[in-house]
């Protein structure tokens, strides 16, 4: 199992919660995670798809709402902190980061065997 906060996991731990960090394609056929992807850099993403237009910020609503039902934590846990305007982004689960990573890591690993 990969280290948490390492360049092979999409996910960090930070002071009040954890940062994620993503690849959005807007206007896609349908709301979906289509899994991981690696990055120009190197570093992981997990790769979300959303069907709103990227104007006026829907389609960080929709990630926002597809990302909190998988994880099944409220839509106010979550916030985009990088990347508000771009496909790359940052954003931020609110929650004790210990039990986020413990969380976020059998769902990574079903993600990883579905793709």
């Amino acid at each position: 199992m990969a280290v948490p906060g390492s360049p092979s996991l999409p996910f960090i731990p930070a002071g009040d919660g954890v940062r994620v960090r993503l690849r959005v394609q807007p206007r896609a056929r349908r709301n979906q995670i289509d899994g991981v992807v690696t990055e120009a850099d190197g570093g992981v993403a997990i790769k979300v798809a959303v069907t709103a237009p990227p104007e006026d910020g829907k389609a960080n609503a929709a990630v926002i709402a597809l990302l909190a039902k998988a994880w099944d934590l409220p839509k106010s846990a979550l916030t985009v902190v990088v990347g508000a305007a771009d496909r790359r982004k940052i954003i931020h689960l609110q929650g004790d980061p210990g039990r986020l990573m413990q969380a976020l890591a059998p769902w990574l690993e079903d993600l990883r065997n579905s793709a």
